[in-house]
């Protein structure tokens, strides 16, 4: 059981998010985003926080990092800082903290979004309107990295299963593909997932395709205004990219309940995703293809998906089984 308040963190490589959950029957009191870079680690960026808010000392933590938890000092995958539990329940007289992958809280807040009813208005459905069944769901998302987790009926419970799938290779499925691969620029030899399904990937993706040296934003800024032919090739590629590896991992988890896109660039390029090279690259997974045209795939437009989940961790903690740091005092 959690002892609240509870302290909530959404650290990413870029910006640590940080709430206070006083009481579960209360909703959480944002207190701050934090750029990551500007402190030395999370306890400086915790107490940064918290010395701008009223909401009460926190009791306990749940916090989720863009990083592998796989042991008590974990390392942010694309930022400087090292997450230890038990120094953090020290530093704030805690009596427990956990920390867990980012994807785990979205994967926990996605448990019981409806895409074709009260969740429109933190959902945009690509492709066809469909209504998820009650199988396993799959939550990812590009931003500064690339995230991905599964959501899985086991039992009573739901499994929350999170992955490395940002770290796994990708190639070329097509002559278009095949034509520019070579000009991808490589990270230790190999083109993952992440170095191109990401901010920093799409800037990689736009000057493979000859389009030269751009930030990802005024790369999205450029493609969506139509302003730049260059961009927008690179948009509908990143789309086509996008809904392939999507329609693979809803392979690989079986996710006939919806697959739930998440991060910082989807809900900018919301129409290129709309425009159907997303879906097609989605669907086309023969002899799989009928059973993928069943399957919603929806990003989730709100700034902070992560929030819901947490404050589910926390007040539903025997409906979720999932991996992570757990310290007590």
């Amino acid at each position: 059981m959690v002892e609240f308040p509870v302290l909530f963190g959404d650290i990413g490589g870029t910006n640590a998010r940080f709430a206070v959950h006083e009481t579960p029957g209360a909703a959480p009191v944002v207190l701050a985003h934090e750029k990551t870079a500007a402190y030395p680690d999370p306890s400086a960026a915790i107490r940064a926080a918290l010395a701008h808010s009223r909401a009460a000392p926190p009791r306990s933590a749940i916090l989720a990092v863009a990083a592998r938890v796989d042991g008590p000092a974990v390392h942010l995958t694309n930022a400087h800082w090292v997450i230890e539990g038990a120094r953090i329940g020290r530093d704030f007289g805690l009596a427990s903290c956990r920390i867990v992958n980012d994807y785990v809280p979205v994967a926990a807040g996605a448990a019981d979004l409806d895409p074709a009813g009260r969740d429109r208005s933190i959902l945009e459905q690509i492709g066809p309107v469909l209504c998820p069944d009650g199988g396993a769901r799959l939550v990812l998302g590009p931003g500064t990295g690339f995230g991905a987790a599964g959501l899985v009926p086991y039992g009573k419970q739901l499994a929350i299963v999170s992955t490395e799938a940002g770290h796994t290779d990708f190639g070329p499925s097509d002559a278009e593909e095949a034509a520019f691969w070579p000009d991808l620029a490589r990270i230790e030899g190999r083109i993952t997932v992440e170095s191109l399904l990401s901010g920093p990937g799409l800037a990689r993706l736009h000057a493979g395709l000859g389009g030269g040296e751009r930030e990802a934003k005024d790369i999205t800024e450029r493609g969506m205004s139509g302003e730049d032919q260059a961009a927008q090739r690179t948009l509908r590629v990143f789309s086509k990219l996008l809904g392939r590896l999507c329609g693979d991992l809803a392979l690989t988890f079986l996710a006939t309940g919806g697959v739930y896109i998440g991060g910082g660039i989807a809900p900018r390029i919301l129409d290129v995703l709309n425009e159907g090279t997303f879906r097609r690259a989605f669907e086309h997974k023969p002899p799989f293809s009928d059973r993928m045209r069943k399957i919603p795939t929806c990003v989730i437009t709100i700034a902070d998906p992560a929030l819901a989940g947490l404050s589910a961790l926390a007040c539903q903690p025997e409906r979720f089984a999932y991996d992570g740091q757990h310290w007590v005092a």
